[in-house]
């Protein structure tokens, strides 16, 4: 069945799987996890889609655990390194997840990274001359559509927003020399609404510290009158996989 005629497979199901992942929460064991799933999904799809969602859901528990098990390419930048670790994981989708599935999951993802591989291999060719491949890069870029050209260019804006802002925290810059360098690279507007996130990312993770240090000391109804003091609905949705990657952080943690 194609695409454009099942209303199931929509351009934001793996976001609606990821959702369901996050406030599921962690667990010791696939099994466990696919239990704690089996309470939440009615919350993430509709009466007539859940049992077609159990039943994918289950397997991308599987499929993200078997990921784990691929080695990531020790030079990201080697070109061959590179497909051999995508052919890897994109044989491993197809275990896993039908044409249409897969196409749904990960077609868009899967096209941006052809095109990162390419470019790769355009850049790194040394038979062509700078202007050939610059003529190779606008051809490839062409092949893009619409929307993968404005997320790839979305993509490498926050790489480039992220690396500065790393770099400003290693630097302990102040709150005015982090907004001078952001609007010297990209205007007025950026650098207010950059600085409103650092304070709003501060204040989150101040919270999130002061929650994470009462575990340990509170009973689950304490805990449960913390989380409803500290955090919105919307923001408790995500404690669980904030406190995940915190923890990940420091060491290794139960599957997500």
């Amino acid at each position: 069945m194609p695409l454009a005629d099942d209303p199931f497979l929509t351009p934001d199901l793996r976001y609606r799987l990821e959702a369901a992942l996050l406030e599921a929460g962690e667990a010791d064991t696939p099994a466990s996890l696919k239990h704690k799933l089996s309470a939440v999904l009615a919350r993430h799809f509709r009466p007539d889609e859940l049992a077609r969602a159990t039943a994918l859901i289950e397997r991308y528990v599987d499929y993200r655990v078997a990921l784990g098990a691929i080695k990531p390419p020790r030079d990201p930048g080697d070109p061959q390194a590179l497909r051999t670790a995508l052919n890897a994981r994109d044989r491993l989708r197809s275990q896993y997840f039908g044409e249409h599935e897969h196409l749904a999951l990960f077609g868009e993802e899967e096209a941006l990274d052809r095109f990162t591989l390419t470019r790769l291999e355009i850049e790194r060719n040394p038979d062509l001359t700078a202007s050939q491949k610059q003529a190779a890069l606008q051809d490839t870029l062409a092949e893009l559509t619409p929307q993968q050209r404005a997320d790839r260019a979305a993509s490498v804006q926050q790489l480039a927003v992220a690396a500065q802002t790393a770099a400003l925290d290693t630097q302990s810059a102040s709150e005015m020399e982090r907004y001078q360098a952001r609007q010297t690279l990209y205007g007025d507007a950026a650098a207010l609404s950059l600085a409103r996130l650092d304070r709003e990312n501060a204040d989150w993770q101040a919270r999130l510290t002061q929650y994470a240090n009462a575990q340990s000391g509170q009973t689950e109804a304490q805990l449960a009158s913390l989380r409803q003091r500290l955090f919105s609905e919307q923001e408790q949705l995500r404690l669980e996989g904030a406190l995940t990657l915190r923890r990940q952080s420091m060491g290794s943690a139960p599957i997500r």
